[in-house]
């Protein structure tokens, strides 16, 4: 992977992957592209975990929760697709306690929002 990449260039591709093994191949290159950066591999893990959760939730519910189950990710803020929809109150809210900068674990999903 090249060190200067987009995001749509780095995320987009994985969006399009189907099976465990590509997964994890694809991960492992974006792991050992964010350690380039002066990541350790526990730190390069989480951001990228948090960075397919997220950009899997631009995609269809489908899409999401393939992405979510082949690499292990879920969207830093709303949780994992599978647990259903969050309404709109739901969605403003998370919105409205991240602004005021509360304290929200991001690799735990749906806290206390």
């Amino acid at each position: 992977m090249k060190s200067n990449i987009t995001i749509k260039e780095k995320y987009g591709p994985p969006m399009k992957i189907t099976n465990r093994e590509e997964a994890l191949e694809y991960f492992e290159e974006c792991i050992e592209h964010s350690m380039s950066f002066g990541k350790t591999r526990e730190e390069a893990v989480e951001i990228e975990l948090a960075n397919l959760g997220y950009y899997a939730g631009y995609y269809n519910d489908e899409t999401r929760i393939r992405v979510e189950e082949l690499f292990g990710c879920m969207h830093p803020f709303f949780g994992k697709a599978k647990n259903g929809t969050l309404s709109v109150n739901k969605v403003l809210k998370v919105g409205e306690n991240i602004s005021k900068k509360k304290t929200i674990n991001i690799f735990k999903g749906k806290e206390d929002v």
